[in-house]
């Protein structure tokens, strides 16, 4: 399981120590969202975060800087920065790699840079070694497809369907196909996102990818517990109670 928070969501000590928490339950990688006023694909849930967290005043270097302090409590699993293009191309590519590499951050996900465009990213990324996660949706053509894996590095982000982040109950006969399709071509490990939120859904995709990307049960749970986590008396039963939550997704 890849889970998905949102840096400074409640505040930043939040934020490290969840990332511990999220080692603790044995995650392979943590998707480090950087707040974004105009999002993409995010649902409601994910929308709430970026706004509390932006009120905190996270920016894209203030989270890469998390990273190092997570790092000096003691995480030591893989963190994939999860930003929308704007944001980097405000701050800079040479100073966002400086950082990057400053921060020991292992990888880079831009969902609304198309590949096309995306070739001067990838190269400096792997000038830099950072793994630059790609992502591939139902839409996307089979001859496309076949290019974006053929670059693809670290792992393969596979969109479930179309529309924003959510819930859903079921997914759609064609999602299924699509991931036998991508399966059949891939040579890195296949992670599913998008309103994956509980056991019977990640059952469901046990036979058709390597991973499932969680974000908005995991922000929903922070959401919930949100005036004890950002009171440090009471954000450690908080954190466990999150823990607890995420256990029971794999177990």
């Amino acid at each position: 399981m890849i889970p998905f928070i949102v840096a400074g969501d409640p505040n930043c000590e939040t934020t490290i120590e969840m990332a511990l928490t999220l080692q603790k339950a044995e995650e392979n990688v943590i998707e480090l969202g950087i707040p974004f006023s105009d999002p993409l694909a995010d649902g409601p849930v994910i929308q709430s975060a970026a706004t509390r967290a932006l009120k905190q005043n996270m920016t894209l270097e203030k989270a890469i800087k998390l990273v190092s302090k997570m790092r000096n409590k003691g995480l030591q699993i893989p963190v994939v920065i999860f930003t929308y293009y704007n944001l980097l191309l405000q701050l800079g590519h040479e100073r966002f790699f400086a950082l990057m590499k400053e921060n020991d951050v292992d990888g880079l996900l831009v969902p609304d840079l198309p590949f096309e465009e995306s070739t001067d990213l990838r190269k400096a990324c792997e000038e830099e070694k950072i793994t630059y996660i790609s992502l591939v949706a139902p839409t996307t053509s089979e001859l496309r497809l076949k290019q974006i894996i053929k670059n693809a590095q670290g792992f393969l982000y596979c969109v479930s369907s179309l529309g924003v982040t959510g819930i859903r109950n079921d997914f759609h006969p064609s999602a299924y196909t699509f991931l036998n399709k991508v399966k059949s071509y891939a040579t890195i490990p296949v992670a599913v996102g998008f309103e994956i939120s509980n056991k019977e859904q990640i059952n469901q995709l046990r036979d058709y990818c390597d991973g499932v990307i969680i974000g908005r049960a995991i922000v929903k749970e922070i959401e919930n517990r949100e005036r004890e986590l950002l009171q440090e008396e009471t954000r450690q039963k908080a954190l466990s109670d999150i823990y607890q939550f995420i256990h029971s997704l794999t177990t």
